[in-house]
Order: structure tokens, then C-alpha cells, then sequence
């Protein structure tokens, strides 16, 4: 179990989609949730890794948006501890909690849970982009069958790693509300020093700085966070560095998301301090 207490979740920024698709603009791609002409895909991951899943997801794979809503109007505390799409509307009020306090002026993104393929204010997108956030709609997109393949992968299935997917994908809409995601947009998208690795190493700090939070309170939703939990969330980090998804050829000079080793550091940085002011990786070329 993760979260704690019972009751209904707040389900009127989460809807239900899928089966959408066409030409358009290319869709921003897992977690970059910058205009590049580059994908750069969730976590740095090829999309050809990502060939369906199992579990929740796959049991979705016949539903539509109606189905899709009517399981998220289901959802409710309890649920969310066995079910990945309850867990997903969970975390999404965990961490509007959060920012709310944390952040004067945050305005929470949409969320959108969908199967197969889905348009975006950014153009479609499916399934093989994995999890993303698009600026222009300021919403942050999941299909849930994601986190079956990111466990294949060598990351972690436990529900704190599920919560870092989201709560990375929410950092990028704090970027967005901040100018960071511009200002990276400038930076350039590849390279070890790139605008894209600062954005990303930036979500991934953002997202322990609401670890740090999210169980702390009379009003946390979080149960105390384990040492266990918090290393399935190195793991799954670690799982998805570029070196790691690129092997023992990787070139940095082709890097968007950062190392196996920047990525947990800076996810550490923010879950130790529990302040986002110290998740400037703009300040540093130390990454």
C-alpha cells in the first residue's frame, strides 16, 4: 500500500481517451515537453522497446473514452492502492496538494489516461511515446500498459516508481508555469549539457521534492515512505538513463534525458531537501 485513509478522489481534471490518431504536428514525446523538432521520448526510450503491456493496461485495451471515464469516476482511496489507473488519479491530488502549497500562483494541469493513441494539443501521439506532458493543452498524458514495459525494462513495478512516472510528468507542467520549459527550449535538445537534460533532470528533482512532501501531515495522503520504496524509484531511474537505454555504446553527445546516475542523483536532491529551489540544474553544469 501507498496511500492512506479512504474516501472519493478528485477526478474533475482526470478524463479518459484513446483510439484517436491522424497527421498532424508531432506529439511531445515522454517527458520532454519541449517544442524540439527532435522526439525526444519519455525517459529516453525507443519506442520500439514499448510493444503493449499487461495488467490494468492490457485489460483496457478494448475500452474507450466512456469506459475509461466511468473507471475514473470509480475511483476512490482504496482503490488506488491495487488498481493503475485509481493509482494515477491518486497521485495526480497528491501532487496538486503539494505544488498548491509549495508554489504560489500553480494552477493544476489536465490529465488524460488513454490506450493506444490520443490527440494532444501537440498533435497524436500513442502508446510507444510513453508518458508525456504537452504545453499547449498543459496536460499530462498516461497509458498505464507503460508500466508493464518499464519493468521488462529493468525499472521498478512497486507503486511509488508508478507515482515518479506521474509526479515527472507534473514536473514539466511546474517548468511550464515557470519559464523553465522555455528556457531549455533555447538550450539545444541534445548533448550532455543540452536544454533537454537540464528540463529532464529537473522533472526527475521536482518529483523527489514532492516524495518529500507527499507523506508529510495531518492531511498526507501518502502513508511514511520506506527506504524500500524510494530505492524502487532509484531503480527505476537508473533503469532509464540514456546510457542505460543505450548500452555500452552511448554517446553523450546524443543524450536528452541524462544519465542513469544523474537521474537518480537529482530525483535524491529534490526527495533530500523538499525544496524545488534546489532543483535548478540551469545554475550548474555539475549534473
Amino acid at each position: 500500500m501507498t496511500f492512506q485513509g479512504g474516501g472519493p478522489l478528485d477526478t474533475s481534471n482526470v478524463s479518459g481517451g484513446g483510439g484517436g490518431g491522424g497527421m498532424g504536428r508531432i506529439a511531445l514525446g515522454g517527458g520532454a515537453g519541449l517544442v524540439f523538432t527532435l522526439i525526444a521520448l519519455f525517459f529516453g526510450i525507443d519506442p520500439g522497446a514499448i510493444t503493449g503491456g499487461s495488467g490494468t493496461g492490457s485489460s483496457m485495451s478494448s475500452q474507450g473514452s466512456s469506459e475509461l471515464d466511468a473507471h475514473i469516476q470509480s475511483c476512490n482511496v482504496e482503490k488506488a492502492n491495487t488498481d493503475d489507473i485509481c493509482r494515477i488519479v491518486a497521485t495526480t491530488n497528491s501532487l496538486d496538494d503539494v505544488w498548491s502549497d509549495l508554489m504560489q500562483g500553480y494552477t493544476p494541469p489536465n490529465t488524460k489516461i488513454f490506450v493506444g493513441s490520443v490527440n494532444t494539443g501537440c498533435g497524436p501521439a500513442t502508446s510507444a511515446t510513453g508518458p508525456f506532458y504537452c504545453p499547449a493543452d498543459q496536460t499530462a498524458y498516461f497509458d498505464p500498459s507503460f508500466f508493464a514495459q518499464l519493468e521488462q525494462m529493468g525499472g521498478s513495478d512497486g507503486p511509488l516508481a508508478q507515482e515518479y512516472v506521474v509526479a515527472h510528468e507534473y514536473g514539466h507542467h511546474v517548468q511550464n508555469l515557470t519559464g523553465a520549459l522555455q528556457k531549455g527550449n533555447r538550450m539545444g535538445s541534445q548533448g550532455p549539457k543540452s536544454g533537454s537534460v537540464r528540463v529532464e533532470l529537473q522533472a526527475d528533482c521536482l518529483a523527489g521534492v514532492w516524495a518529500y512532501h507527499a507523506d508529510k501531515g495531518p492531511d498526507a495522503m501518502l502513508e511514511p515512505l520506506t527506504q524500500d520504496q524510494i530505492a524502487s524509484v532509484i531503480q527505476t531511474a537508473k533503469a532509464i538513463g540514456d546510457d542505460t537505454i543505450q548500452g555500452a555504446n552511448s554517446n553523450p553527445e546524443g543524450w536528452t534525458h541524462g544519465s542513469a546516475q544523474q537521474r537518480a542523483r537529482w530525483f535524491g536532491i529534490g526527495y533530500d531537501a523538499g525544496d524545488p529551489r534546489r532543483c535548478d540544474t540551469f545554475a550548474t553544469n555539475d549534473l
